[in-house]
C-alpha cells in the first residue's frame, strides 16, 4: 500500500480554459437537449434540425475562427460583417452584371480578405494604431464599398455558383415520415470546408511555432519580446490569416444567401465576437481554444433555431439572449482571472 501512495501520480488540477470549455458544452447540451423536448412536435429532436446549426451557420463558424486567433493577440476585428457584404456584393455583381465566372468569384473573395488582412494588419502591428480605430476604419468603408457598387440587391442566378450552393452531402442517418419512408439527413459543402478549416486551426494553434507565439504574444507581449519572438510579424500574420479567414467566410455566407445586398450580414463582428467569448477566448487577449469557438457558434444556432422554432418571438431576441450570455462569460472569464492572480 505504501508504495502504491509513493508511485501514484497527482491529480491534474483543471485550468480556466478548461473549466469555460466544459461549461460552454455543458450550456450547448442543455439548451439543444431542452429544445428536443420542448419541440418535439415540431421536428426539433430530427437529425436534420441538427446538422442545420452547421449548414446555416457555416461561414460564421469560419470568420469566428479567425476573430478567435486575433482576439488572443490581444486584438479585435469589427470590420468583417462588412467584409463578409462586399465578398457577396462582389460576387454577385461579377457574376451577374459582368458575366464572369464563379471561380473568378472565389478569387475575388479571398483577395479582398487578404488586402483586408494585409492593410489593417499593418496598421495594428508595424504602426501600433488600436485595433479597435483600424477595424472600425475597415467596417466603414466596406459598407461603403458595398453600397457604391449597387444600392440594390443582386439575386445570384449563376448555374455553377447554384450547383455548389444546392450541392447536398446525403448522410447515413435521418429521420422517417409518416408513411416510413426514411429520409436521410444532409449537409453542403460549405459544412464540410468550415470543418476542415476547424480543424486545420486546432492543428495550426496548439503545434505550430506561430501558434505558440500568438498565445504567448496575447499573453505578455514584453515577455515574448525578451523571449526572442518577432512580436509585430506575428501579429501581422494573424491579421493576414484573420482576413483570409473572412474572404472564405464571407463566401461560404453567400453560397446561403445566392444575392449580394447592402444591409447582409450586419452585426455578424458581434456574432464571430460573441461566439469567440462564449467559447472562452479571453477578450484580453492570451487564452482562446478554437474548438470552443465551434461551441458558440452552436449556441447561437441553437438560441436562434429555439425562437425561430417558437415562432412567436421576435427574432431579435436572438440578439437580446446573445447578448446576456457575452455578458455572463465576461463576467465569468474576470472572477476566474482574479481567482488566478491571488493564487
Amino acid at each position: 500500500m505504501g508504495n502504491k501512495n509513493k508511485t501514484a501520480m497527482p491529480k491534474k488540477k483543471i485550468s480556466a480554459t478548461g473549466f469555460l470549455l466544459i461549461i460552454t458544452i455543458a450550456l450547448f447540451v442543455v439548451m439543444y437537449a431542452a429544445g428536443m423536448v420542448v419541440f418535439s412536435d415540431k421536428g426539433f429532436a430530427k437529425p436534420q434540425m441538427f446538422f442545420n446549426l452547421f449548414v446555416s451557420n457555416a461561414g460564421l463558424l469560419v470568420i469566428a475562427l479567425g476573430q478567435t486567433i486575433v482576439m488572443i493577440t490581444g486584438g479585435i476585428d469589427i470590420s468583417v460583417g462588412s467584409v463578409t457584404a462586399l465578398v457577396c456584393m462582389v460576387s454577385a455583381f461579377e457574376m451577374e452584371n459582368m458575366g464572369m465566372s464563379a471561380y473568378v468569384a472565389v478569387a475575388s473573395a479571398l483577395a479582398i480578405g487578404l488586402a483586408y488582412g494585409v492593410i489593417q494588419g499593418f496598421l495594428v502591428s508595424y504602426l501600433e494604431i488600436q485595433p479597435f480605430i483600424v477595424t472600425l476604419a475597415g467596417m466603414f468603408f466596406g459598407r461603403g464599398m458595398t453600397a457604391v457598387i449597387s444600392t440594390e440587391m443582386i439575386s445570384i442566378k449563376n448555374e455553377l455558383f447554384l450547383a455548389w450552393a444546392n450541392f447536398k452531402i446525403n448522410l447515413p442517418i435521418g429521420s422517417y415520415s409518416k408513411r416510413g419512408k426514411f429520409i436521410p439527413a444532409y449537409i453542403y459543402p460549405t459544412v464540410v470546408i468550415a470543418i476542415l478549416i476547424l480543424i486545420i486551426i486546432i492543428l495550426v494553434m496548439k503545434y505550430s511555432k506561430f501558434g505558440r507565439s500568438v498565445y504567448a504574444i496575447g499573453g505578455n507581449s514584453q515577455s515574448a519580446l525578451m523571449m526572442g519572438l518577432n512580436v509585430k510579424k506575428t501579429k501581422f500574420k494573424a491579421y493576414i490569416l484573420n482576413g483570409f479567414l473572412a474572404g472564405l467566410g464571407g463566401f461560404l455566407f453567400c453560397l446561403n444567401s445566392c444575392a449580394g445586398f447592402v444591409e447582409q450580414a450586419k452585426g455578424l463582428e458581434m456574432d464571430a465576437i460573441s461566439s469567440a467569448v462564449i467559447g472562452g477566448t479571453l477578450l484580453s487577449g492570451g487564452v482562446g481554444v478554437p474548438f470552443g469557438t465551434l461551441f458558440g457558434v452552436l449556441i447561437k444556432g441553437t438560441i436562434q433555431s429555439l425562437i425561430t422554432t417558437q415562432g412567436t418571438l421576435s427574432s431579435w431576441w436572438v440578439r437580446i439572449v446573445l447578448s446576456a450570455l457575452l455578458c455572463f462569460f465576461i463576467i465569468l472569464q474576470a472572477i476566474l482571472g482574479n481567482i488566478k492572480k491571488k493564487k
